[in-house]
Protein backbone atom coordinates (compact mmCIF):
# COMPACT_ATOMS: atom_id res chain seq x y z
CA UNK A 1 0.00 0.00 0.00
CA UNK A 2 2.97 2.29 0.89
CA UNK A 3 4.71 1.89 -2.80
CA UNK A 4 1.57 2.25 -4.26
CA UNK A 5 1.04 5.54 -2.39
CA UNK A 6 4.67 6.15 -3.26
CA UNK A 7 4.41 5.72 -6.96
CA UNK A 8 1.05 7.35 -7.19
CA UNK A 9 2.64 10.49 -5.77
CA UNK A 10 5.17 10.58 -8.14
CA UNK A 11 3.43 9.11 -11.01
CA UNK A 12 1.21 12.05 -12.14
CA UNK A 13 3.68 14.61 -11.90
CA UNK A 14 6.39 12.29 -14.54
CA UNK A 15 3.51 11.72 -16.64
CA UNK A 16 2.13 15.63 -17.07
CA UNK A 17 6.09 16.63 -17.49
CA UNK A 18 6.36 14.07 -20.44
CA UNK A 19 3.19 14.93 -22.03
CA UNK A 20 4.49 18.54 -22.14
CA UNK A 21 7.96 17.68 -23.53
CA UNK A 22 6.07 15.65 -25.88
CA UNK A 23 3.95 18.14 -27.74
CA UNK A 24 6.70 20.84 -27.67
CA UNK A 25 8.70 18.27 -29.87
CA UNK A 26 5.66 17.80 -31.65
CA UNK A 27 5.31 21.19 -32.35
CA UNK A 28 8.56 22.43 -33.11
CA UNK A 29 8.72 19.61 -35.27
CA UNK A 30 5.82 19.70 -37.28
CA UNK A 31 5.89 23.23 -37.56
CA UNK A 32 9.47 23.22 -38.43
CA UNK A 33 10.16 26.13 -36.42
CA UNK A 34 13.90 27.35 -36.76
CA UNK A 35 16.52 26.41 -33.94
CA UNK A 36 17.22 30.10 -33.34
CA UNK A 37 13.36 30.83 -32.16
CA UNK A 38 12.65 27.69 -30.31
CA UNK A 39 14.89 25.04 -30.05
CA UNK A 40 13.58 21.16 -29.05
CA UNK A 41 13.69 19.22 -26.46
CA UNK A 42 16.26 17.28 -28.70
CA UNK A 43 18.27 20.09 -29.44
CA UNK A 44 18.41 20.71 -25.70
CA UNK A 45 20.05 17.67 -24.65
CA UNK A 46 21.87 17.87 -27.38
CA UNK A 47 23.66 21.40 -26.91
CA UNK A 48 23.84 20.09 -22.86
CA UNK A 49 26.29 17.31 -24.46
CA UNK A 50 28.23 18.81 -26.56
CA UNK A 51 28.62 22.18 -24.48
CA UNK A 52 28.63 20.36 -21.21
CA UNK A 53 32.17 21.65 -20.45
CA UNK A 54 31.75 25.30 -20.30
CA UNK A 55 27.97 25.06 -19.14
CA UNK A 56 29.74 22.63 -15.92
CA UNK A 57 32.66 25.63 -15.65
CA UNK A 58 30.13 28.29 -15.50
CA UNK A 59 27.64 26.08 -12.96
CA UNK A 60 30.49 26.53 -10.35
CA UNK A 61 30.85 29.55 -10.38
CA UNK A 62 26.77 30.50 -9.70
CA UNK A 63 26.96 27.51 -7.11
CA UNK A 64 29.75 28.50 -5.00
CA UNK A 65 28.24 32.15 -5.15
CA UNK A 66 24.55 30.52 -4.67
CA UNK A 67 25.80 27.93 -1.48
CA UNK A 68 28.07 30.83 0.41
CA UNK A 69 24.89 33.05 -0.01
CA UNK A 70 22.26 30.62 1.26
CA UNK A 71 24.34 29.73 4.32
CA UNK A 72 24.79 33.58 5.14
CA UNK A 73 21.30 33.82 4.71
CA UNK A 74 20.82 31.20 7.09
CA UNK A 75 23.08 32.24 9.51
CA UNK A 76 21.56 35.65 9.35
CA UNK A 77 18.04 34.31 9.55
CA UNK A 78 18.62 32.00 12.74
CA UNK A 79 20.03 35.43 14.51
CA UNK A 80 17.24 37.71 13.58
CA UNK A 81 14.49 35.10 14.47
CA UNK A 82 16.16 34.60 17.64
CA UNK A 83 16.36 38.24 18.90
CA UNK A 84 13.04 39.19 17.55
CA UNK A 85 11.65 35.92 19.60
CA UNK A 86 13.51 37.11 22.29
CA UNK A 87 12.83 40.66 22.42
CA UNK A 88 9.46 42.30 21.99
CA UNK A 89 10.66 45.75 21.22
CA UNK A 90 13.32 44.29 18.04
CA UNK A 91 10.04 42.42 16.77
CA UNK A 92 8.01 45.31 16.55
CA UNK A 93 10.69 47.35 15.09
CA UNK A 94 11.75 44.88 12.74
CA UNK A 95 9.22 42.69 11.45
CA UNK A 96 7.11 45.60 9.46
CA UNK A 97 10.32 46.25 7.82
CA UNK A 98 11.50 43.15 6.72
CA UNK A 99 7.96 42.79 5.17
CA UNK A 100 8.16 46.07 3.37
CA UNK A 101 11.72 45.31 1.94
CA UNK A 102 9.80 42.89 -0.05
CA UNK A 103 8.28 44.80 -2.25
CA UNK A 104 11.35 46.33 -3.79
CA UNK A 105 11.93 44.81 -7.03
CA UNK A 106 15.68 43.08 -6.63
CA UNK A 107 16.43 43.43 -10.09
CA UNK A 108 15.95 47.30 -9.02
CA UNK A 109 18.55 47.26 -6.18
CA UNK A 110 21.09 44.88 -8.47
CA UNK A 111 22.43 47.64 -10.00
CA UNK A 112 23.40 49.41 -7.02
CA UNK A 113 24.95 46.97 -5.30
CA UNK A 114 27.19 46.65 -8.64
CA UNK A 115 27.95 50.01 -8.86
CA UNK A 116 28.99 50.11 -4.89
CA UNK A 117 30.70 46.76 -5.15
CA UNK A 118 32.56 46.01 -8.46
CA UNK A 119 31.59 43.36 -10.45
CA UNK A 120 33.14 40.15 -8.46
CA UNK A 121 31.36 37.84 -6.39
CA UNK A 122 30.30 40.33 -3.64
CA UNK A 123 26.97 41.42 -5.28
CA UNK A 124 26.15 38.25 -6.60
CA UNK A 125 26.26 37.42 -2.74
CA UNK A 126 24.48 39.65 -1.62
CA UNK A 127 21.40 39.60 -3.72
CA UNK A 128 21.24 36.18 -3.08
CA UNK A 129 21.10 36.80 1.06
CA UNK A 130 18.62 39.56 -0.10
CA UNK A 131 16.32 37.08 -2.08
CA UNK A 132 17.04 33.79 0.75
CA UNK A 133 16.99 35.32 4.16
CA UNK A 134 13.41 36.43 4.21
CA UNK A 135 11.30 33.41 3.85
CA UNK A 136 13.34 31.28 6.08
CA UNK A 137 13.81 34.49 9.07
CA UNK A 138 9.94 34.81 8.65
CA UNK A 139 9.33 30.86 9.13
CA UNK A 140 11.16 30.89 11.70
CA UNK A 141 9.42 33.72 13.80
CA UNK A 142 6.25 31.85 12.67
CA UNK A 143 7.36 28.80 14.19
CA UNK A 144 8.30 30.24 17.39
CA UNK A 145 5.06 32.03 17.95
CA UNK A 146 2.99 28.72 17.37
CA UNK A 147 4.71 27.05 20.23
CA UNK A 148 1.40 26.00 22.59
CA UNK A 149 1.03 28.04 25.36
CA UNK A 150 0.42 25.41 27.79
CA UNK A 151 4.14 23.55 27.30
CA UNK A 152 5.51 26.92 27.80
CA UNK A 153 3.33 26.93 30.76
CA UNK A 154 4.78 23.37 31.87
CA UNK A 155 8.58 24.32 31.25
CA UNK A 156 8.25 27.46 33.46
CA UNK A 157 6.77 25.17 36.38
CA UNK A 158 9.66 23.06 35.88
CA UNK A 159 12.09 26.41 36.28
CA UNK A 160 13.37 26.20 32.62
CA UNK A 161 15.34 29.08 31.88
CA UNK A 162 14.97 30.89 28.55
CA UNK A 163 18.33 28.87 26.78
CA UNK A 164 16.70 25.44 28.02
CA UNK A 165 12.84 26.27 26.52
CA UNK A 166 14.06 27.65 23.26
CA UNK A 167 16.37 24.81 23.02
CA UNK A 168 14.28 21.97 23.86
CA UNK A 169 10.82 23.17 23.00
CA UNK A 170 10.89 26.22 20.63
CA UNK A 171 13.30 25.20 17.86
CA UNK A 172 12.42 21.73 18.14
CA UNK A 173 8.62 22.75 17.07
CA UNK A 174 10.17 25.88 14.60
CA UNK A 175 11.49 22.91 12.38
CA UNK A 176 8.82 21.93 10.10
CA UNK A 177 8.68 25.48 9.83
CA UNK A 178 12.36 26.22 8.51
CA UNK A 179 12.31 24.03 6.12
CA UNK A 180 9.46 24.89 4.48
CA UNK A 181 11.65 28.24 4.22
CA UNK A 182 14.30 26.16 3.17
CA UNK A 183 12.47 25.19 0.33
CA UNK A 184 11.18 28.38 -0.53
CA UNK A 185 14.80 30.09 -0.05
CA UNK A 186 16.29 27.05 -2.15
CA UNK A 187 14.08 28.36 -5.44
CA UNK A 188 15.17 32.07 -5.18
CA UNK A 189 18.85 30.51 -4.74
CA UNK A 190 19.56 30.13 -8.41
CA UNK A 191 17.45 32.57 -9.36
CA UNK A 192 19.27 35.32 -7.47
CA UNK A 193 22.67 34.57 -8.33
CA UNK A 194 21.54 34.65 -12.16
CA UNK A 195 19.95 37.76 -11.83
CA UNK A 196 23.04 39.23 -10.29
CA UNK A 197 25.08 37.52 -13.02
CA UNK A 198 22.50 39.02 -15.48
CA UNK A 199 23.10 42.63 -14.76
CA UNK A 200 27.13 42.85 -14.13
CA UNK A 201 28.72 39.49 -13.61
CA UNK A 202 32.31 37.90 -15.16
CA UNK A 203 31.22 34.02 -15.14
CA UNK A 204 28.62 31.92 -14.34
CA UNK A 205 25.36 30.40 -16.15
CA UNK A 206 23.79 34.41 -15.96
CA UNK A 207 26.84 34.92 -18.16
CA UNK A 208 26.53 32.36 -19.98
CA UNK A 209 22.96 32.64 -21.17
CA UNK A 210 22.96 36.17 -21.79
CA UNK A 211 26.37 35.44 -24.24
CA UNK A 212 24.34 32.71 -25.61
CA UNK A 213 20.70 34.99 -26.12
CA UNK A 214 23.28 37.58 -27.92
CA UNK A 215 24.42 34.45 -30.17
CA UNK A 216 21.15 33.10 -31.07
CA UNK A 217 21.89 30.15 -29.86
CA UNK A 218 19.20 29.07 -27.75
CA UNK A 219 19.39 25.87 -27.54
CA UNK A 220 22.18 26.33 -25.54
CA UNK A 221 20.33 28.67 -23.52
CA UNK A 222 18.10 26.30 -22.86
CA UNK A 223 20.38 23.79 -22.10
CA UNK A 224 21.40 26.13 -19.01
CA UNK A 225 18.01 26.22 -18.23
CA UNK A 226 17.54 22.81 -18.18
CA UNK A 227 20.25 22.27 -15.51
CA UNK A 228 19.24 25.38 -13.14
CA UNK A 229 15.95 23.24 -13.04
CA UNK A 230 17.79 19.94 -12.57
CA UNK A 231 20.04 21.63 -10.05
CA UNK A 232 16.74 23.31 -7.94
CA UNK A 233 14.63 19.92 -8.16
CA UNK A 234 17.71 18.51 -6.49
CA UNK A 235 18.12 20.98 -4.11
CA UNK A 236 14.45 20.49 -3.21
CA UNK A 237 14.47 17.10 -2.77
CA UNK A 238 17.78 17.04 -0.26
CA UNK A 239 15.95 19.61 1.61
CA UNK A 240 12.62 17.48 1.72
CA UNK A 241 14.87 14.27 3.19
CA UNK A 242 17.00 15.84 5.24
CA UNK A 243 13.41 17.44 6.92
CA UNK A 244 11.82 14.10 6.84
CA UNK A 245 15.09 12.49 9.04
CA UNK A 246 15.06 15.61 11.18
CA UNK A 247 11.09 15.66 11.94
CA UNK A 248 10.69 11.93 12.05
CA UNK A 249 9.17 12.44 15.43
CA UNK A 250 6.24 14.75 14.04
Amino acid sequence: MILKKKTGHWFYPIAALFLAVLMWQLVVTLADIPIYILPSPLDTVKALLTDFGMIARHLIATLYASLLGFTLSVALAFILAIAMDSFGVVKKSLYPILIVSQTVPTIAITPLLIIWFGFGVLPKILIIVLMCFFPICISLVDGFDKVDGDYLRLFRSIKANRWQTFYHLKLPHAMVNLFSGLKIAATYMLMAAIIGEWQGGTDGLGVYMVRTKNAYALDKMFASILVIVLISVALIYLINKVASRVNHWK
